[in-house]
């Protein structure tokens, strides 16, 4: 899928190596040894029990029957119905057993994919859909289950069957045994052609239908938007056409396989003519060598030895789709993120002691920002941020102005080392950012975000995010210092309030509240406010300043804002505009010079008291 001119899709990335897929799937199994041996095992009494039985019928027509020996008969008779039951008991345990292995599998193998999901960076998740990677998830690991709960278990008795069913013809009469099996090279020439076709047909299914999935996702996801700009006709539209592709890829995959069984069908009637044919010609003309009952036991061979065969290709085309799908989610396993700790890096505290050892008046863990001739561009050759630097210490609040799209939320991904930079360096505590590990450097930083994501669950267990092990008591006070205790204190459950999904339930500012109480639980060293109050009422604003008073003590604070009247107090305003900083100094200050932010200050305060007017 392609939008704005950027590829979201991983297709062009896929190795086609099918036994490369094969073996990476086999391996993920190999601790599970013991239990495959036990299921092959079965597996293979099965196949026995399926070559006893034509051997039992024959034996009956030609020794029991044709003699008139109804002992022999009730004998063997009986033979074939234990065979039987074992059969259907080894069938029961067989699809059990390895229907075991492949859960085990199968849960492990999403737990590996969602890990690696995890791990990529940001960049990833900017260049591709949320829909397609969910699509992967589930959708193509559901192909792997359906390969696993039910192909495996029939194809690996269907081998089995099939082989000690040649040696059982072979052994009985082997001139009739070759007479059947002229028909294998064409069985096998159309089982390799049609699977060729087949690979290609699932492939494209499950492109279309991670385009489906990512198209179900966006719309969903935007369906207020969609209603308010009364485009849900076009919408539709647009779905129907994702969705008429997925349909006709299906369509052309269901062609493919559909061909596939006539073929078996033809080849397995005329293996069955051949040894009707030649079985009753051998019958009549060399009766020794070729009795009645041996003809009947090569005809229930024949019709058995295609049934394998017929699962087998049932099998093989489920296989396509299962290998399609292995390939969409090894892309994504294989994927090496663009932002990953160097070899050797250690955490941040242990990098910003050896530091301040080395480096005379350097405070070891305090929270020390330095942003040194950052530069930083999305695409090449479209530069977002240009030699960018400035310093934030402990205990002092950096607030960063300017129009949108001047590079304001790129300083403080570059801070989180969501991406690195191209030129110059971002240092904590005297230490660059990229040298330590990703997960120290982190737990050290607090975000609060203009719109805040609440996880389904309770509100105690969405500000218990910020540190898991904190107590209720612990979880409470960070409440408390944010202001957010007196709206949950208030609600039926309290802090068990189920707060539903991304917190539908609560309002704009009483989630801003929960998350601001989220990065107070967590006592970060650096605190990162992007515009967290863009989007609160007045009393809510005021709360979160009081709060924020108390909780910015001793800490680095970085303030993204458009209102320029929550920054007032600020040590240190930057104001960004094309990448660049073009002013800086305290509030006072860059009024006084009467530039950039003086005018922008001048036209926000105007048009607030236009609006009281």
């Amino acid at each position: 899928m392609r939008r704005h001119g950027i590829d979201f899709s991983l297709e062009a990335e896929r190795p086609n190596d099918t036994w490369k897929v094969v073996r990476r799937l086999a391996s993920s199994m190999r601790d599970m040894w013991r239990v495959l041996l036990l299921g092959l095992f079965v597996i293979m009494i099965y196949a026995a029990v399926q070559v006893a039985g034509p051997y039992l019928i024959g034996r009956a027509i030609d020794s029991a029957i044709s003699k008139a020996n109804s002992g022999l008969l009730a004998t063997l008779m009986l033979l074939l119905l234990g065979a039987y039951l074992i059969g259907y008991v080894a069938t029961v345990w067989q699809f059990r057993l390895v229907g075991k292995v492949g859960q085990r599998f199968l849960a492990r193998f999403r737990i590996q994919v969602f890990e690696a999901v995890q791990r990529l960076d940001k960049q990833f998740f900017d260049r591709h859909d949320t829909g397609d990677l969910m699509s992967r998830l589930v959708n193509d690991v559901q192909a792997l289950d359906q390969l696993f709960s039910q192909g495996i278990v029939q194809t690996i008795g269907g081998l089995f069957s099939l082989v000690g069913i040649v040696i059982a013809m072979l052994a009985l009469e082997w001139r009739l045994a070759l007479a059947s099996f002229i028909v294998i090279p064409l069985t096998f020439g159309a089982t390799a052609l049609f699977g060729r076709l087949a690979r290609r047909s699932f492939r494209r299914t499950r492109q279309t239908i991670g385009d489906v999935s990512a198209n179900l996702q966006e719309d969903i996801s935007a369906v207020r938007v969609t209603q308010a700009f009364n485009r849900t006709q076009a919408t539709t539209k647009r779905f129907r056409e994702v969705n008429a592709m997925n349909r006709d890829a299906n369509v052309a995959a269901v062609g493919v396989t559909s061909a596939f069984s006539p073929v078996l069908d033809v080849l397995g009637t005329v293996g069955t003519a051949i040894v009707a044919f030649y079985g009753g010609y051998l019958a009549i003309r060399h009766p020794p060598l070729v009795s009645v009952g041996v003809v009947v036991a090569f005809l229930a061979y024949v019709q058995s030895f295609f049934r394998p065969i017929s699962l087998l290709s049932s099998f093989y085309a489920q296989a396509q789709s299962a290998l399609a799908a292995s390939e969409r989610i090894f892309e994504l396993v294989d994927r090496e993120p663009r932002v990953a700790d160097r070899p050797g890096a250690i955490a941040l505290q242990d990098a910003a002691a050896l530091e301040a050892g080395a480096t005379e008046g350097t405070q070891s863990g305090s929270g020390r920002v330095i942003f040194d001739h950052v530069s930083f561009a999305y695409l090449p050759d479209e530069p977002v941020l240009d030699d960018v630097s400035f310093e934030a210490d402990p205990g002092q609040t950096v607030a960063i102005v300017g129009p949108t799209g001047a590079g304001k939320t790129t300083i403080i991904s570059l801070l989180l080392r969501f991406y690195d930079v191209d030129g110059g360096a971002v240092l904590v505590d005297g230490v660059d950012v990229r040298a330590v590990t990703q997960e120290s450097l982190r737990s050290h930083i607090g975000l609060v975000l203009q719109e805040p994501f609440l996880f389904s669950g309770s509100i105690g267990d969405n500000i218990r995010y910020g540190r898991l092990e904190a107590t209720d008591e612990e979880v409470e006070e960070a409440a408390r210092t944010a202001g957010a205790h007196g709206f949950i204190q208030n609600l039926a459950l309290g802090y068990a309030h189920p707060v539903g999904e991304r917190g539908g339930n609560l309002s704009q500012g009483q989630r801003q509240l929960v998350s601001f109480a989220r990065a107070i639980l967590r006592d970060p060293r650096i605190l990162i406010l992007d515009e967290a109050t863009a989007s609160v009422d007045t009393r809510t604003e005021a709360t979160i300043q009081a709060a924020l008073e108390r909780i910015m003590q001793d800490r680095t604070t970085i303030v993204i804002a458009h209102r320029l009247s929550t920054i007032r107090r600020a040590d240190l305003i930057l104001v960004i505009d094309e990448g660049r900083v073009k002013e800086r100094g305290t509030h006072q200050e860059l009024l006084a010079a009467g530039g950039m932010y003086a005018d922008l200050y001048t036209r926000q305060f105007r048009l607030q008291a236009e609006e009281v007017a």
